[in-house]
């Protein structure tokens, strides 16, 4: 028990709980922020391991805040100015048109179906627009629909957060402002005022780091460092001025450094991306055992109505209306009118100015607390356990990516492309030069001109599109580069690439790539055999002809380069990995000039001639 009581004890289990739970709906395909919405709630409510108000006290308000200015800055690095080319004019209907249709509609329920007054149901109106990055973001890791679709929920999350938050405050204003000027215009003027300078804030700091980081003045080593305390800094500056304006501070200097150029910008994204994982997971345990017995005793009956309008009448409505004249497809609209989880902002928000206004005595302001949960747990299990049944459903679930990325073009990768597309898998080859792209194309298949790094940070390339990834250019230096850099996005073990020297197969690092074919064949031997004349072939499994046939019919160097399996995935051979391989499986090699079976059809016609000669030898000795 004393172990247990430990503050040390629990923050290292609200670590593991969340990064567990995370890992959970990895494996599992279940929302990861419904398993820590659970799981939050069994150590904290259910067996009292964790209590945070017991547990960090004072603490806890400025530990959640600061978490969530560091989880909107990363939301906001995300914010590429390149998406909205495709869903701009959707991202500024839902920010300016959905936002205050929402509003309007969600006082209105809350109003009249949870029986609250006109200011309470402003305030809970208010707050209920945002969705937020910590919502949004583990549910589109595990979602495949259309990136456009993608980027109007990402925008719509990471800019709506600190309206929804800014709306809450107007109001709070004006229900608590009791002198002479006591009035909308005035205060709106207040607020709006306080919001231009922490803008003024965050664009200030994005652009002098983005000037400081590339003109050396600040070192490698405490450039993440740097930036972190800068965003919380600016976070708190602005939070001084006016409550919940640091919000505005940190998202638009994320949305400023996301459209700069500067050095060191993706290591300082992934170290962004790691933290804000890391902060996601433990906010939500915080945030979900912070539900108490006490809270759920003041849940009425009524609020499902208001639960029920939310989700059926309130977003869809509002989303609809928005979108009416938009370039997205009905499809596209119903879905992003379903999907809207709301998360710790929402609760954060809610729970502040439920203190403030009972403190001031506002009757029925000790309501938003358990209306404000309810809506969370609500959203989160209805939108995050339907998002990928809606988008089926709808036809604009995608589905795992299926699809090959060959980054170098070769007469090699892109004879490798034809018997890929030939087993009906999508290819795509990605290089820098058009000329080389000129072969890939004329044979038909998918092509892409650019850098795959800067394409892939930029979002111009969906890598979740990919099943697996192969790096072929002539350059090792750049084949290591690529393997290393996309490894954290794809996957290291989704990433194979080619030698470029036989003598370095058995020194290469994981975080390289795996070297394809078992023998790690060097890039250059490789080009050499296709001049050859050598090809790649497809050889089906059976129980005729098995794979031990198989391996028993290849010559000197031809060897099994991947494993196409019956539920459509790609395996491929490497140093480090040799696949199962079952009957119906389909083999693709690199092979000689003949194929294994054309081999097995020679010997067999020379068995049929040799047996043919002895019978005939039999016959003339009879006669």
């Amino acid at each position: 028990m004393i172990i247990v009581d430990s503050l040390m004890v629990k923050i290292a289990l609200i670590g593991l709980l969340g990064i567990g739970a995370q890992w959970v709906a990895w494996r599992t395909g279940r929302p990861a922020i419904a398993l820590m919405l659970i799981v939050g709630i069994i150590a904290g409510p259910f067996l009292g391991i964790i209590d945070p108000e017991r547990d960090f006290g004072a603490l806890q308000e400025p530990i959640v805040k600061l978490a969530v200015a560091v989880i909107l800055f990363e939301g906001g690095l995300s914010l590429n100015f390149r998406e909205l080319r495709q869903a701009g004019g959707a991202v500024f209907m839902m920010i300016f048109i959905a936002g205050p249709i929402a509003w309007a509609l969600g006082a209105g329920a809350a109003h009249y179906g949870a029986g609250l007054s006109w200011e309470i149901s402003a305030l809970l109106g208010g707050i209920m627009i945002v969705t937020g990055p910590t919502v949004i973001g583990p549910m589109l890791r595990t979602l495949r629909v259309p990136s456009r679709v993608k980027s109007v929920l990402k925008w719509e999350g990471i800019v709506n957060d600190p309206i929804g938050a800014l709306l809450a405050v107007g109001i709070y204003a004006y229900i608590t402002y009791e002198g002479a000027n006591a009035n909308i215009a005035a205060i709106s003027i207040d607020v709006l005022a306080a919001s231009f300078l922490a803008g003024l804030i965050g664009a200030a700091l994005g652009f002098a780091i983005t000037w400081l980081f590339p003109r050396g003045y600040v070192p490698e080593f405490l450039k993440a460092p740097f930036l972190l305390i800068t965003v919380i800094g600016g976070f708190v500056t602005a939070d001084l001025i006016m409550h919940e304006t640091g919000l505005i501070t940190v998202t638009v200097m994320g949305v400023v450094m996301a459209n700069r150029t500067i050095y060191s910008s993706q290591a300082l994204h992934r170290f962004k991306e790691d933290l804000s994982v890391l902060l996601i997971s433990g906010v939500f345990i915080i945030l979900s055992a912070t539900l108490d017995m006490e809270t759920v005793q003041q849940f009425r009956p009524q609020f499902i109505i208001f639960l029920i309008l939310l989700l059926f009448v309130v977003r869809p409505l509002s989303v609809l209306i928005a979108l009416l004249f938009s370039s997205l497809s009905w499809r596209e609209r119903l879905f992003i009118a379903w999907i809207a989880p709301r998360g710790i902002v929402a609760v954060a928000v809610t729970g502040l100015f439920a203190i403030r206004l009972t403190d001031y005595g506002l009757p029925g302001a000790e309501a938003l607390v358990p209306l404000s949960f309810a809506v969370v747990i609500a959203t989160i299990f209805a939108h995050g356990f339907s998002a990928n049944w809606v988008a089926g459903r709808l036809g604009i679930n995608e589905g795992k990516g299926k699809g090959i990325l060959i980054v170098g073009s070769t007469r090699w990768s892109v004879a490798l492309g034809k018997i890929l597309k030939s087993l009906d898998i999508e290819v795509l080859i990605a290089d820098t030069s058009l000329f080389a792209l000129r072969h890939a194309r004329s044979e038909k298949l998918g092509v892409h001109h650019g850098d795959i790094l800067d394409e892939a940070h930029n979002d111009n390339i969906d890598l979740s599109q990919f099943q697996h990834m192969i790096i072929a250019t002539e350059n090792d230096s750049e084949n290591r580069l690529i393997a290393a850099d996309l490894g954290p996005e794809m996957g290291f073990e989704q990433i194979s690439r080619l030698a470029n020297d036989n003598g370095m197969k058995n020194n290469h690092r994981p975080r390289h790539g795996r070297l394809l074919f078992e023998s790690g064949a060097d890039f250059n031997s490789l080009i050499d055999r296709e001049r050859e004349g050598w090809r790649f072939s497809k050889t089906r499994i059976t129980e005729i002809f098995s794979y031990k046939e198989y391996r028993n019919n290849l010559d000197k160097d031809e060897e099994p380069l991947a494993v196409f399996k019956e539920d459509r995935r790609l395996l491929f051979f490497s140093t480090d990995t040799k696949p199962v391989v079952e009957e119906g499986d389909i083999i693709i090699s690199f092979v000689a000039p003949d194929t294994p079976e054309e081999r097995k059809a020679d010997r067999a016609a020379k068995d049929a001639d040799k047996n043919g000669d002895t019978k005939n030898n039999d016959m003339k000795n009879d006669a």
